[in-house]
């Protein structure tokens, strides 16, 4: 058995603020592999953007272990192991969709012809690829969030870290954004951790769901999907996905009673 991609151990973080200590991670330990889809979902403040904080090397936990591919996450970082979706779309409006997915690139030093290659096939790969000189005021609230996880697969990361990037969407768009999500994982293979308040969403995406409770952040739960790898949107019907999100509902609840 492959050494998981990112594995966390008895992970612990507490913020400092002018009120006294926050607990914001307690004990969590997690193995992700390669190629997993991995869904965290909690409560408002469980943890679960603070866990993706810390594989990102945004926060720095102050107890346990983490690695990301046998290194820590400042040499992750450096050794640009991982794209971050956050929750706005966060694109320059004075640049184009194109020049908005190669600032990475431009940052980074890679050439100008290598930039617009790579442009041009992230773009394709959200379906976005005859945008590429539009503004993004002139592109609707999901096409902008696509624009921003092809800037995040723009230097071709092996993991993808997404902090709930659908939660300001409408249901109807959110749903066709989850189906081309799922098919874009399934064509590049990227290890993917996913923060959302969606069961439903949690459901239908993941290898892999993490309930956790509210603060001090803790995983109650850790549910291994048995749902096959192709998944139309009415697979939400079926008695195996609602089975799955019976569990995830049970964990939130009792992670709410215990806390």
């Amino acid at each position: 058995m492959p050494d998981p991609v990112i594995s966390a151990h008895s992970l612990d973080l507490t913020f400092q603020t002018g009120d006294g200590p926050v607990h914001a991670l307690s004990d969590v330990s997690l193995d992700v592999n390669e190629g997993e889809f991995v869904s965290f979902i909690g409560p408002s403040g469980c943890g679960k953007t603070t866990f993706l904080r810390c594989v990102a090397a945004l926060e720095t936990p102050t107890g346990g272990t983490l690695s990301i591919n046998g290194m820590t996450p400042d040499e992750a970082r450096r050794a640009r192991a991982y794209g971050y979706v956050f929750q706005a779309a966060g694109l320059y409006p004075w640049r184009t969709i194109g020049r908005n997915v190669t600032l990475p690139l431009e940052i980074m030093g890679y050439s100008k012809a290598d930039r617009a290659q790579r442009m041009q096939d992230v773009l394709a790969l959200v379906e976005l690829d005859q945008f590429a000189n539009k503004y993004p005021w002139q592109l609707s609230g999901g096409m902008q969030q696509r624009a921003s996880i092809a800037r995040a697969l723009a230097f071709d990361a092996p993991i993808l870290l997404m902090d709930e990037p659908f939660g300001a969407l409408d249901e109807i768009v959110r749903d066709r954004l989850n189906e081309e999500l799922l098919a874009l994982w399934k064509r590049t293979n990227k290890t993917t951790l996913f923060v959302t308040h969606s069961i439903p969403e949690a459901v239908f995406l993941s290898t892999k769901i993490v309930v956790m409770s509210p603060r001090p952040g803790r995983i109650t739960d850790i549910i291994d999907s048995p749902l096959p790898r192709d998944r139309p949107l009415d697979i939400r019907d079926t008695p195996e996905f609602l089975a799955v999100a019976h569990r995830v509902r049970e964990g939130l609840r009792d992670g709410m009673e215990a806390a």
